[in-house]
């Protein structure tokens, strides 16, 4: 298992447009994600940064991500949820900012 954390900016006037999808997740993105091998995938919020963690439980993270951003339905969905969202700075190539963990304690 493999952990991961990002980070992107949450646009202050979409806050509540951002927490009404996340309310409601289409099953369709769910059932994509779990098959993609992800676990205790959570998203926090904090002073208008997003911040996602995830597990990933599988053996080719490059194919599993592929899957996803190719499905029909997450590819809608990030239509609407990236409206919402400003990329970091430093990542302007990536709409998350991957983050390195620097501790972990099970």
């Amino acid at each position: 298992m493999k952990r991961f954390g990002s980070v992107v900016r949450l646009r202050p006037e979409k806050e509540a447009e951002y927490r009404q999808l996340h309310a409601e997740v289409w099953p369709q993105v769910l059932d994509r994600i779990t098959r993609s091998n992800i676990r205790n995938f959570t998203i926090f919020l904090r002073d208008g940064l997003l911040f996602s963690y995830l597990e990933y439980v599988g053996s080719d993270y490059d194919a599993d991500m592929e899957a996803i951003a190719q499905d029909p339905h997450t590819r809608e969905w990030w239509a609407l949820t990236d409206l919402c969202q400003e990329r970091m700075a430093t990542s302007p190539d990536s709409q998350w900012a991957p983050m390195e963990q620097v501790f972990h304690h099970d």
